[in-house]
């Protein structure tokens, strides 16, 4: 009976991990449909008839002609031809597509789990199944504040879209976590230490939806003062505590920078705490190679600020950030599978990227970041990546050697 219950464990392991890769690929390319433009190409809520893209000219012409209408393109875009629009267009549905296949992937295994294997407390995957439909009807609610008198969604829905998707990340992540507790030294591994982690990130990100939304990265292109000053001059301290501060784009800006100096003195703070403590021995190297990733993205929304949020340096910048979620959590689950099959004494230092790798692919897309634009974001792409395969790797491995009496 324990080694079904294992066994399930283990099925319900991988699954989560698919759903977490999933979400994380959306966010990517949700960003890359914010930066493009693309999001109000497609202005009607076809759940299911949209399913298949257009596959006559005469489909183009009537999708074409739906764009026509909205303010963006009467506005801004009213030069765009149909060729332009197709470019847009496969933007929006790509990211629209993404969301139908994580509802799919979702909820099949869950109710296969739920009649066949009787998992116990699957309330907790239900409830992350509502959130993600929550999200496709929040995800229509952004696109239709679009489509009536202004050329861009929201900023405030916007933030709640991004909001909610790393809300449903988290919890698909803690739920692996939980699911896979295992004791290391006599001692429960201490979750709370990338979990603090991850909810500072989280909280920059949702501050960062705001800057974008408002194109607050257009104003003060200046660092490391706002145009000669700490503070912005055209707002005061005391309208930092307004509620209108969140519609006040040089004041979102001053949040958001700020938030980066915080992100990195706290996790200062987590690199001497494990190192520290002897019972996170594995987390330290680990800690390096995400504080490296972390002022990576510092550097890169620098970046963007000097050069006015350009649309290549943003993009970056706002991909960037998903990175470095990225390989912070698949750069911890390698040196913690690690950890975790010394506990069953199996040698679990395998995997495409292990540390070495990691450091030297780290270090080469440092050398040329200075000559070759995409190669910052690209290089914590491979890292994050080779990482989850590597993690992956070494699930499989434990498996194989754990799952007999």
């Amino acid at each position: 009976m324990k080694i079904q219950k294992k066994s399930i464990n283990i099925l319900i392991s991988y699954w989560l991990l698919i759903i977490f890769f999933l979400i994380s690929l959306i966010i990517i390319v949700g960003g890359l449909t914010r930066l493009t433009d693309s999001g109000l190409s497609i202005t009607k809520w076809e759940l299911f008839s949209g399913i298949l893209p257009p596959l006559s000219s005469d489909k183009w012409d009537i999708y074409f002609k739906s764009y026509k209408e909205i303010p963006e393109f009467k506005l801004q875009n009213y030069s765009m031809n149909l060729l332009e629009f197709k470019f847009i267009f496969w933007w929006e549905y790509i990211h629209r597509l993404l969301g139908r296949l994580i509802g799919l992937i979702f909820i099949i295994p869950l109710v296969y789990f739920t009649l066949k294997k009787g998992i116990k407390k699957n309330y907790k995957y239900y409830f992350i199944f509502l959130l993600i439909c929550f999200q496709g009807f929040i995800g229509w609610f952004m696109v239709k504040s679009g489509l009536t008198d202004k050329t861009d969604v929201s900023h405030y829905r916007l933030s709640l879209h991004l909001g909610i998707a790393f809300i449903i990340l988290c919890l698909t992540l803690w739920n692996y976590f939980k699911i896979s507790k295992i004791n290391t030294s006599g001692k429960k591994i201490p979750f709370y230490l990338p979990n603090l982690f991850f909810f500072i990130i989280f909280v920059q990100i949702i501050i960062g939806a705001f800057v974008s939304g408002m194109d607050a990265g257009q104003i003060y292109n200046t660092w490391p003062s706002m145009n000669g000053n700490y503070f912005p001059d055209n707002s005061s301290v005391k309208e930092l505590f307004k509620i209108n501060v969140l519609n006040e784009p040089s004041l979102m800006q001053f949040i958001h920078r700020n938030i980066a100096y915080l992100t990195i003195i706290i996790f200062c703070f987590i690199i001497y705490f494990v190192f520290k403590n002897k019972n996170f021995y594995y987390l330290k190297k680990t800690v390096f190679l995400v504080f490296f990733a972390l002022l990576t993205q510092v550097f890169l929304g620098i970046l963007t600020i000097l050069y006015g949020a350009q649309i290549l340096i943003a993009s970056l910048h706002q991909i960037g950030s998903i990175f470095v979620y990225l390989t912070l959590f698949s750069s911890m689950m390698v040196s913690y599978l690690r950890a975790l099959g010394e506990r069953f004494d199996v040698k679990s230092d395998i995997g495409l990227a292990q540390r070495p790798e990691r450091i030297v692919i780290l270090s080469i897309g440092t050398m040329i970041g200075h000559a070759i634009h995409l190669s910052v974001p690209i290089t914590l792409a491979i890292v994050a990546s080779l990482s989850f395969l590597t993690a992956i790797q070494r699930l499989v491995h434990l498996y194989q050697h754990t799952r007999s009496p």
